[in-house]
This record gives structure tokens, sequence and C-alpha cells, in this order.
């Protein structure tokens, strides 16, 4: 008994010691999870890890923050553990001129842990000059820095080791303008020893250092001009600039491009703000990525046959042949750096992942990738996210040397719109393990095997360390790669793969050795690197064509690509065989390959189908091809009386991909048809032809009116009405305008009164009082000068008072109407009851000249509230949604959705309290013209027949402007109407907003807007 209790109170007394030892770090962690710091303690760098919100088994330290740094937006780690940084004090200084600035510039920083604590103790300054004031990349090689800061890149060299720039050159220049944004990304060394960089749809251009435009190697000048190339693009050279290729084309805002073991290509792209398109894209080289309209270079938001569902993927012409699929649309938010971590101290789901940072929604996260046919699917981990601080915007990530996550952090109420609202503050976090601490031993490269252990690095400087070094010796350096390539990682199979295809005389033999592997991503990296030795390798790939991997097949389809082998079109037959019509990717591939090709390879393709062509693939396959022999064939499709031709409207597209000589006889051809729905077929011929092409007679006229019927209540009914000016269809445009469609109803509006139908709509508004009013939006939706006229005429006629009050407020949402409303009020022709709604709108007036006199003449001291708090104190005040919501929908709702209310004009707002804090909403309420939306400048336009419009361009071709229109309507004007075009120098939306309410009011529209999240 005794031995008993003795074991017993040693038990407890072991078990009391277990759970005193237990209770720090259980009542700490707790803490940890349950503090609320207030917004000034956010703010403090003392508790910059508080405010974030880790992965389990990972935490994040502190690295360095200011006053050490200020605004990062860029970030690289070199070899030795250091981090370098690009900073932005003097982010768009010439937008925000009451902002302090450096006369001196901005400067790159090189931040070392020198005590082996995890936290920076130096920064030293390697280079500062405004030459790169708010660089938006840095790429560290050995002793070679390469800056982006548009309109150039730059090359720093340190010559002495001293960690100063001794030399700076120019590798590339003429690059968008100064500062922007949307121009030149970040560098990165590739595995196969080029380097890879990326610019937004603002790029433009691209010079080399002597200012000469850079063609590609088949001749093409690489420029936004649709000569082929368009918008945003993704590049490849060698690593003094030469032998550039453009890898895709026709992005908005790629940010930055990363570059895995294998070459393959990734990254994100930013939509026109707030229409929820921001997408990952795995970047299938040469492909088209669908901002713009292919062949016109239209805007997305111009009408088109086939348009997509919804805003996200029409933003991104998904349903148009030649576009490559996305991998993953993301919503909103304000995408920007990106790495594929290639390391192993990470947890094992963000291995040979990629890591991004994305900012406008305070986050950063992977997006681990599984393949899917010749493409991929993708899901979001997070790994670091905003806890109770929503000022952490990450800028970049970075790989250090132990395998360890750096990021970068703007640190800003706000992201994006070319503003800021702090310029003092900035933050470096490392993630990593718990309680891994950060311990890196600078490489000594003194022969293979350190060289061999650097090419293996996490790490890219490192990497480029050893693969600089092995290169360099050559034949000498054979026998260690081939022990590498026998590795059983084959991400280091792959880069020792890269170097021994550019062994001189031996190069082939590995190739050769690589494309019979049993792994298919080390396959796939043998056709890359047999391209790049510039070998016909048509002979080569044939024995892959029946590749059991579709992603091998892509890569051969792609290597094919402007191949001059008299092998090549009967291999790409071969190859389109094999597509099962389940995979874009796949069937892109091969609109990719049979570029500059196509009557060859479709000739091919149909002596191999012989009469079997009419199947799902075969017909997916005609759809995407771009060869006068397609065109019979898909005459026939559309003719087939088994489908339905809505069911076909992707076919009726594929015409507008052809030159208009070539589809005008198929057109005209299915006028012919003996279609079920041939007056359906008609109806959508009609819509596509060009009707100064087409002699109208009397067979004609008549095809042309009974078509009507079939396409009765939607958009091809007014295109038909408004484009051949056909008589007779007031009421049914009448009907379309009071049914609540949105554009529709405004455009068929439009087309009513340009076709004399005013005398209808008058009579309508006069007989029908409860539609009157909605009749009144939907003419002021349009804003030209009969809709303005009769705005005029209805203020100034006997409709009851509500009418009117919409009339002078529609009146007063345009250029012109601003004018129009003042010279009623100038001229005291204004009815009195009509004079609170006026004075409201015109003092409110986004246009300055009008708002001043308007002020002027109706003593604004007296109207609505002039006295509004300080920002910092309305972020403290409590607001109630409810009520927001109500202020929404009067003051917002006419130019920005939120939900599934309100217009399409200004940036959406369905996801802004994700994006943005109270702060940066108040200021952007308060502060309109500090941060304009890139996309949503102002542009005013002056015609010819002496009036003006203000808008924003949603789309440009060579013959046309799309505007885009306070209300949401949108208006196409000719080029030859224009005579001048100048940039507006204010936000289109209006400043008074803050003015017409109340404190309180104001801090309830923000706090219902901060409830607009995923």
């Amino acid at each position: 008994m005794r031995q008993f209790l003795h074991r017993l109170s040693r038990n407890l007394l072991i078990a009391m010691l277990l759970f005193s030892a237990c209770q720090p770090r259980q009542e700490k962690k707790a803490a940890k999870q349950t503090v609320i710091l207030t917004e000034a303690q956010l703010r403090q760098p003392a508790h910059a890890t508080e405010g974030l919100k880790v992965r389990d088994g990972l935490e994040a330290t502190l690295f360095a923050s200011e006053p050490m740094i200020t605004n990062p937006t860029n970030m690289d780690i070199d070899a030795k553990g250091r981090v370098w940084i690009t900073e932005a004090y003097n982010y768009r200084n010439q937008l925000n001129p009451d902002h302090p600035y450096k006369q001196e510039g901005d400067r790159i920083l090189i931040l070392e842990d020198l005590n082996g604590d995890g936290a920076a103790d130096t920064a030293k300054v390697f280079y500062q000059d405004t030459s790169i004031n708010a660089a938006l990349g840095i790429c560290v090689l050995g002793n070679r820095v390469i800056v982006s800061c548009s309109p150039n890149v730059f090359v720093f060299t340190d010559t002495d080791g001293d960690d100063k720039a001794d030399k700076k050159e120019v590798l590339f220049t003429g690059i968008g303008g100064v500062q922007h944004d949307h121009a030149i990304h970040a560098f990165i060394f590739g595995p196969d020893g080029k380097l890879y960089f990326n610019f937004g749809n603002m790029g433009d251009s691209l010079l080399d250092k002597e200012g000469k435009i850079v063609k590609d190697p088949q001749g093409n000048i690489v420029a936004n001009k649709g000569q082929p190339y368009r918008q945003g693009m993704v590049f490849r050279c060698n690593p003094d600039g030469s032998s550039l290729e453009v890898l895709g084309h026709n992005f908005r805002n790629n940010y930055e491009v990363a570059v895995d073991a294998f070459g393959t290509l990734w990254q994100s792209d930013n939509d026109d703000d707030g229409n929820r398109g921001v997408r990952i894209n795995y970047v299938m080289e040469y492909g088209n990525y669908g901002y713009t309209d292919e062949m016109t270079g239209a805007g997305w938001q111009a009408r088109r046959i086939n348009l997509e569902d919804s805003i996200p993927y029409r933003h991104w012409h998904l349903n148009d042949p030649g576009v490559v699929p996305n991998l993953l649309q993301t919503g909103s938010g304000s995408p920007t750096g990106m790495v594929v971590y290639e390391g192993s101290l990470l947890p094992e789901i963000f291995h040979n992942q990629m890591i991004h940072g994305e900012p406008g929604h305070n986050v950063v996260r992977s997006y681990p990738v599984k393949k899917h046919g010749a493409g991929y699917t993708a899901t979001i981990e997070n790994i670091v996210e905003s806890g109770q601080d929503k000022w952490f915007r990450p800028s970049d990530v970075g790989v250090a040397p132990d395998g360890s996550l750096f990021i970068a952090d703007w640190y800003d109420p706000g992201v994006g719109g070319h503003q800021v609202g702090d310029l003092d503050k900035g933050r470096i976090y490392r993630i990593a393990p718990e309680g891994n601490a950060y311990k890196v031993k600078a490489p000594e490269i003194r022969g293979s095997h350190d060289a061999i252990k650097a090419l293996k690095s996490p790490n890219p400087a490192t990497r480029y360390l050893g693969w600089t070094w092995l290169h360099a010796q050559g034949t000498d350096a054979e026998k260690p790669l081939k022990n590498l390539f026998t590795d059983e990682n084959p991400r280091f199979r792959a880069r020792a793969l890269w170097l021994l295809s550019k062994l001189l005389g031996r190069g082939m033999d590995y190739v050769r050795q690589a494309i019979a592997d049993d792994d298919e991503d080390i396959r796939i990296t043998a056709i890359r690197a047999a391209r790049q030795l510039q070998a016909d390798v048509a002979p080569l790939l044939a024995s892959l064509a029946e590749d059991p991997s579709p992603q091998v097949r892509r890569e051969v389809l792609i290597a094919l690509r402007h191949n001059k082998s008299p092998q090549m079109p009967a291999l790409w037959a071969q190859l389109a065989s094999r597509y099962d019509a389940r995979d874009r990717w796949y069937l892109e591939a091969l609109g990719i390959s049979a570029d500059n090709n196509w009557n060859a390879c479709f000739t091919a393709w149909l002596k191999l189908t012989g009469n079997q062509w009419n199947t799902p693939a075969g017909r997916d396959i005609i759809w995407r091809a771009r060869t006068s022999a397609a065109l019979p064939l898909l005459s026939q499709i559309i003719n087939d009386p088994a489908a339905s031709p809505l069911q076909n409207l992707r076919f009726f597209r594929a015409l507008d991909f052809y030159p208009v000589s070539e589809s005008t006889p198929v057109l005209l051809g299915l006028l012919k048809g003996n279609h079920p729905q041939q007056n359906l077929v008609n109806a959508l011929a009609f819509t596509m032809l060009d009707e100064q092409r087409l002699e109208i007679n009397a067979s004609v006229r008549n095809a042309l009116h009974n078509s009507l019927g079939a396409v009765k209540g939607r958009q091809e009914f007014v295109d038909l009405v408004q484009q051949y000016k056909i008589p007779g269809q007031d009421e049914e445009l009448l009907e379309l305008a009071v049914a609540d469609k949105g554009e529709l109803s405004s455009y068929a509006m439009k087309t009513l009164l340009d076709g004399g139908g005013r005398p209808l709509v008058e009579r309508k508004m006069k007989k029908d009082t409860a539609s009157a009013s909605a009749l009144v939006k939907v003419i002021g939706a349009n804003q030209d000068k009969p809709s303005r006229e009769l705005l005029q005429n209805v203020i100034l006629s006997q409709y009851t008072l509500p009418v009117r009050i919409t009339a002078t407020r529609m009146l007063g949402s345009s250029w012109n109407g601003f004018d129009q409303l003042w010279k009623l009020v100038e001229d005291k022709k204004l009815p009195m009851d009509l004079d609170t709604t006026a004075k409201a709108v015109l003092i409110n007036s986004w246009r300055q000249d009008v708002k001043a006199k308007a002020v002027a003449y109706y003593e604004p001291g007296k109207v609505g509230n002039t006295n509004l708090p300080p920002i910092a104190r309305l972020v403290e005040m409590k607001g109630d949604a409810v009520s927001g919501k109500k202020i929404y929908a009067t003051y917002c709702a006419s130019c920005h959705i939120a939900g599934n209310s309100g217009v399409n004009f200004g940036p959406a707002l369905t996801e802004i309290g994700s994006k943005l804090d109270k702060t940066a909403i108040y200021d952007a309420i308060i502060n309109p013209d500090a941060g304009i939306s890139f996309g949503y400048e102002g542009v005013l336009l002056k015609l010819k027949d002496g009036s003006s419009m203000l808008g924003y361009i949603a789309g440009e071709t060579k013959e046309e402007v799309e505007l885009k229109m306070a209300g949401g309507s949108g208006a196409k004007i000719k080029k030859a109407d224009i005579l001048s075009r100048k940039a507006y120098e204010h936000s289109l939306m209006p400043t008074g907003l803050a003015s017409a309410v109340s404190g309180q009011e104001l801090a309830d529209l923000v706090t219902y807007l901060g409830t607009l999240k995923k």
C-alpha cells in the first residue's frame, strides 16, 4: 500500500509539473488569439505580427519595418540571404502633390541580419536617384541587378563588391509612361539561362537601349498595335536582351511572371477594377489571353455575338476561338508578386506551387495545381492573411536560401488607383515553421560539388550562381550534371537537363535521351530544350505524337509552331485526331501550333478524318480554325436542322475571325438556307453583315423584315433596326425601352429617338404617368443631343412634378447636360418647383466650372453639410448598414454596381469591403481626384457637330471609340467625327457627395460598403 501511495503521489506530482509547464504556453496562445488592438496599436511595428493570421504550423516574424524602410514595391533575396528592396516613397508624386517627397529620389536597399536574431540590422543604399522612383521590379544576379522602372529597365553592376552600384546601363526603354503600374514589371532568371519578364497593358511597346523598336524572331514589332500583339505581354530573352520572344499577349496588368524548373510559366492578371475577373494564368506559350478583341482591339464591353453569360468571363473573351482559358478566376483583387516555391521548409501542400501576394484581399496565398488534360486545375490555400490589420498589403514574395518565405508589405489603407494613403510605413516579414531560426551561409563555389548544391537551392539568386558556374565549365561539368540528372527529384533532373542540352555538340544527345524518359515532365522539358537549340524538331517529335500524356502532346504542338518541315502538317493532323472535345487547353494548343500554316494543317486533318469530321471534336477544330477551307463547314454546321441557331452562336462568332471578304459570302449564303428556324438564322446573319456590302433588294428586304420576329425582345432586334434603319418598329422599341432591361432599354430608346420616335415617347409619358419616370431615366442614360432636348422639354412641360424632378437629375449628369441645366437656371427659365433639385445637382457636379458657378449662385453655406469631421474621427463613428444601403441607392447606384443592383459605370463595389478599410473608403469618397482607378480616367471628346462627350474609353478600334458615360450608357463615336480628344483632369465621380450628406449618413454608407465582401 505504501508503495502504491508513493507511486500515486509521484505520478500526481509529475502530472502537476507537466500541467504547469504547459500552462504558460497555453495561456500565451490563448492571449494571442483574444487580444484586441486599437487602430493606433495596429500601426506600430511592435504589434505588426499580432495583426496577421498565419497558417497553422507557421509563424510570421518581422524582419524589417519603418523607419528602416518605407513602401516596398518589389523584393529579391540574394545568395547571402540578404533582402533587396525597391522603395516607393515617391510613388505617383505628380498625382499627389500634397504629399512630401524625396528630392534625391527613391532607393534600392540591401537589408541584412548581422547578429542572427532574425531581424535586419542594416539597410545599405545600393543606389538612389529619381530615375528609379517607384520601381516595380528587382532581380539580383550575382553582381548585376536588374531594376524595372517604367519607361526603363536598368542594369546596375557592382564592379568592386562594396554593395554600391558602379555602373548603370539601359537594357530596354520606351515601356509606357513614367511610373506606370501597368507597364514594366520584374525580371526572373529561368532554368534555361534566359530572362523572363512581362509588362501590363500600358507597356505599349518595347525599345532596345538604342531606342529602336524590338522585333520578335518572326520580324513582328513588339508593340500593342495588333500586328499581331495586343495589351500586356510576357517575354523571354537572352541575358543581354537579345533574341526576345513574346510568349503570351493580350493581358491587362499581368504583374509578375514566375517560372518553374521545367520552364512552365505562371502569372496573375488584374481585371478592370471591380468586375470580379482577377485571374491566375498558366501561360501556354504564344497564346492570346483575350483582354481585348483579337481582330479589332475592341474592349470586352463591346457588343458581340455569343457573349459570355457573366462579366467576369466576358472580361476575357473566353467564348472566342483563339483565347487560352484561365487557370483560375479569383474574383476581385489587386494581384502582385509571385514565385514558384521549389523548397521543402514550408508545409508540403506548398511544395512546387505558386505563392502569390494579393494586397486587394490582404493575403498571401498559394494555388496548388493538378494536371487536367493539356492544362491544369487549381485551388486556393492561404498562407498569411490579415487578422485585425487591414493595412497588410503584400506587394511581393520571395524565397530565401533556407527555403523560408519573405513578404514585402506596402502597408497602406488602400491599394491601387494611383493613390497612396501612407508614405512612411512598410514591413518585411519572414514566414517559416514555428521556432525556425534564419541562418544562411553564403555559398562559396570552388568546384562542381558546390555549384550543383547551389543549382539545387530553392533561392533563384543562388541557383543563378550555380547555373552560370556550371555553364561556363562546358563539358567539364558534364559528369556532375549527368549524376544530377539521375536524382530522384524531377525538378533537380530538369535543371540538370537544361544545362546538359546546352553542351556544345552533345546537347541533342541528352534531349533525345530525355524525350524517351518515363517522367512526362522530363519529356516536356526536353521538348522545350530542343526548341532552344534551333534544330528542326519535327523528326524528333514524331515519336511523341501518340504520347499518352496530353501535356506532352501539347508541348509537341507548341514546338511545331512555325515549323517549316514538310512533316509538320501530317504530324499536326495526327495530334489533332487525339483531341477529345473536352479539353480547351489542347484545342488552343492546336490553334497556336497551326499559326501561319492553317491551310496545310487543316487540309492534312480533313484528309485524315475524311467524312468523319462532323463530330463534337471536329466541330471544335473547325470553330478554332483560321482557313477559308473551314468556312463551308462552318456554314454546314450552322445550317444543321437538328441544332437551334442559338445553340450555334459560337459558330456565327467564328466568322468574325476571317476577313470580311471571306465571311460575307458565307453570311449571304446563310440567308438562302432552309433551316427550320431560318428567320432566326437570317437575323443573326444580318447583324454580322456589313450593310454597305449588302444590296438591299425586295427579296433581302423581305427576309430582313421577317427576321425581326425571331429576335423580338433581344439585343439583335435593336441591332437590326438601328443597323438597317428599318421603319415601323417604334412600338416594339418603346416596349423594350420600358422593360427595365438595363443597357438594352437605353439602346432601344436611343434607336427609337434617332429614328424619329420622339412623338410616340411623349404620348406614352403623358398617357401613362406610372411609367413616365422610368422612361425619363432611360432617355437620360444616353446623353446624346436628341435625349437632352427631350429631357429639357419634359422639364418645361406640364408633366407631374416627380417626372420633371427625374428629368432634371438626368439632364444634369453629362458634360453637355450640365451646361444645358445651368443655362436654364442662369436664364431664369427653370420652373421654381425644380429649383431645389437643380441646386443639388449643379452644386454636386463633377464639372468643376459648372460647380463653381452654381456654388457662387446658390450660396452653398446653406446647402448640405460643409463641416464633415476629419476622416480619423469618421472612422471611429458607428454606422448603420441598413441606412447606408439606402444612401448607396440614392447617391451611388446610378454609377456603381453592388451585388445585383446599380449601374455598371464606375468600378464595381461588390467586394470593396474586402479591398479597402474604412479609412481608404472615406478617402475615396471625400477625395475622388486623389486616386482614379486605371481604366476609369475621364476623356473629353469634342465632336464636329459642336457637342462634347465625357466618359471613359471602354473600347477602341481603328474606326471608332466606345465611350462609357455616367449612368452606364455607352456610345460608339466614329473617329472621323471627333474634333479633339483630351484627358479629363478630374475623377468622373462627383466631388459633392460628402457635402450632400451628414457625417452620420456618410458613416452609414461606409459601414454598408464595408459589408460588401467576397
